[in-house]
């Protein structure tokens, strides 16, 4: 092997050597970056392709093998597993206790998907959490598609495909594209209608001067995405666009650039859209869901920290570089950008579009991370503008905060290793290889960032993002079984020789085991309450939580149950070690299930 020599034939020192190792390495890989988006910005058909490439691989993995997780997912799946064992599409329920919180377009479409997938004959439909996320997981492809077409308004075809990448491997829509929740739907929605508002708002020049009559098409897009938004969660798409809306008028002191969107016809459109269901579920419950979903869920969330959800002012920014990772560490550097070019159209729509929503988000005390993912399209289109002006060299702190796109896989990938030996005593060893794969293509686009490549350095991230996918999702999970609690204890239940078995659960009440054992799952509050339940006669099983042995064992002195299993765990939701033991009566002479 010829060995790497200085010009007078000397071989060069080893730090030298390291170096121009390295810098063969950036090279090679900015070419095949640069090779990736020349492929893509040769026809819209090309870039949408890419975008769903990289989507799937970062969206897939896992999607089927991860547990109903505790517990906002397992609460809406089972609400729209309700909706088909009783019929009622209008009211929403889970158990016995009216679900007044969210609108209803969530659950019409899991509701809609479970039916398909039995339809299709696909084995207990039902209670398969992976029926309930495929509206999640379209949202989130209709996000990164409906991403690259808002990032059109702004640049060419190139910037355009490597923003949406961005946005598309970013961790927090990777997670909301696994889980049958609101978010990943309704930031399709958004996205979409700020991209419509960003048409109108950057061609008001162009329709003042030509006197062109407003596209029909942009208004139709905005006009079905806020209605479509209110259906699955309420207020919020009006509340983007309608800050935005609101910080350009006053901007441009005039609101007439917002006629392009036709708000009359849009208006009598939306109410066409969303008022049927609003009538009805007013009808139904008397009025309670707007009691219910306004005056004790908003404004519980605007004046108070529901559900134990309260965070400073500032947490979001606090927890950015993990959310928005790979970009965020990148998207830092656009902030001088932003403030030198403010006055420029296009920054200022899309500072519009992220700083009063997120200022809002950071003054109310109850938050949640998703919450600024419609934000995030903005983010990474104005990071991908900024990077495109910036000069070849790179400043000092700019290639330091750079360096934080290596903190999060290598902080991951040391916490993944230390739950699992704490946990279960084990090393996620299938996974292992894809997250140090992603350190290393974090490490690899810092070290082209450095160089002055940041087109390719991002590409390189986004890689990054879609192989630590794959390794959390796909892979690690799966080797953490102190973190299945409900899946085992259902287990339990399906291996019984029973053909029907009444079930009960004291101490555990998480919305996943209601979810995986039924509707009719009962929850007693007491020892004796338990063995009440169990001395009703049938093929009959209790879950004990150890916190509860004593009181069970004395309720049920004399009782002839069996037991039939431990499960012992981590319970994601409360945060701490849980054990249950499992108690059976009518198994003798029970015909097998």
């Amino acid at each position: 092997m010829a060995s790497l020599t200085a010009s007078g034939g000397a071989p060069l020192p080893p730090s030298q050597t390291g170096s121009a190792r390295l810098t063969g390495i950036t090279a090679s890989a900015s070419r095949r970056a640069s090779g990736v988006l020349d492929s893509a910005e040769r026809g819209h058909l090309r870039a949408c392709a890419l975008l769903l490439v990289i989507a799937l691989v970062c969206f897939l993995p896992g999607f089927v093998s991860l547990q109903p997780m505790d517990r906002d997912e397992p609460r809406f799946a089972q609400a729209s597993k309700q909706m088909l064992e009783t019929g009622d599409f209008v009211d929403i329920r889970f158990q016995g206790e009216a679900r007044h919180k969210k609108p209803v377009g969530i659950y019409w479409a899991q509701a809609a998907t479970v039916a398909v997938g039995e339809a299709l004959g696909i084995d207990n439909a039902r209670t398969t959490i992976a029926l309930y996320r495929l509206p999640s997981l379209i949202g989130a492809l209709a996000a990164s598609l409906i991403a690259y077409w808002a990032a059109l308004a702004f640049m060419p075809r190139r910037g355009a495909v490597l923003a949406a990448a961005l946005f598309t491997a970013c961790l927090m829509l990777s997670a909301e594209a696994r889980l049958a929740k609101t978010d990943a739907l309704l930031t399709a929605c958004a996205v979409a209608a700020m991209g419509a508002l960003a048409r109108a708002w950057l061609g008001r020049v162009r329709l003042e001067r030509e006197r062109a009559p407003p596209s029909r098409g942009t208004a139709l897009i905005f006009w079905l995405a806020v209605a479509l938004g209110i259906l699955v969660k309420g207020p919020m798409v009006p509340l983007f666009a309608g800050l935005a809306a609101l910080v350009l008028a006053i901007r441009e002191q005039s609101w007439r650039w917002l006629l392009a969107l036709r708000p009359l016809p849009g208006f009598v459109l939306t109410l066409a859209i969303v008022a049927p269901w609003f009538l009805a579920i007013a009808w139904k419950s008397g009025g309670a869901f707007y009691g219910e979903a306004v005056g004790h869920d908003m404004l519980a969330k605007v004046g108070t920290g529901a559900e134990k959800h309260w965070a400073p002012p500032g947490a979001y920014l606090g927890v950015f570089f993990a959310t928005f990772w790979p970009g965020a560490a990148f998207a830092v550097l656009s902030v001088p950008f932003a403030w030198r070019n403010r006055r420029e159209d296009a920054v200022a729509f899309l500072l519009a579009w992220i700083v009063p929503a997120w200022l809002l988000f950071e003054a109310v005390p109850t938050k949640l991370p998703h919450y600024v993912l419609p934000l995030m399209p903005a983010v990474a289109i104005l990071t991908v503008l900024a990077l495109a002006g910036a000069p070849v060299s790179r400043r000092r702190w700019e290639t330091v905060v750079a360096g934080l796109v290596v903190a999060v896989p290598f902080g991951i990938t040391i916490g993944l290793i230390g739950v699992g030996w704490q946990l279960d005593r084990t090393v996620p060893w299938l996974g292992l290889p894809l997250l140090l794969a992603a350190c290393a293509l974090a490490a690899l686009a810092w070290a082209m960032f450095a160089r002055g490549v940041g087109e390719g350095a991002l590409v390189l991230a986004v890689g990054a993002g879609a192989v630590l996918s794959a390794g959390v999702f796909g892979l690690s999970q799966t080797e953490v079984p102190a973190l299945k609690l409900s899946p085992r204890l259902a287990a339990i239940r399906d291996g019984l020789p029973c053909e029907a078995v009444q079930t009960a659960s004291l101490g555990y009440r998480e919305p996943s085991l209601v979810f995986l054992i039924g509707t009719n799952l009962a929850t007693p509050s007491t020892g004796a309450e338990a063995a009440a339940f169990l001395r009703a006669g049938g093929c009959r099983l209790v879950f004990v939580e150890s916190r509860y042995a004593q009181d069970f064992a004395t309720a049920t002195a004399g009782l002839d149950a069996t037991r039939v299993g431990v499960v012992s765990g981590f319970n994601i939701n409360t945060g701490r070690r849980t054990e249950l033991s499992a108690y059976a009566t009518g198994l003798a002479g029970a015909p097998a299930p």
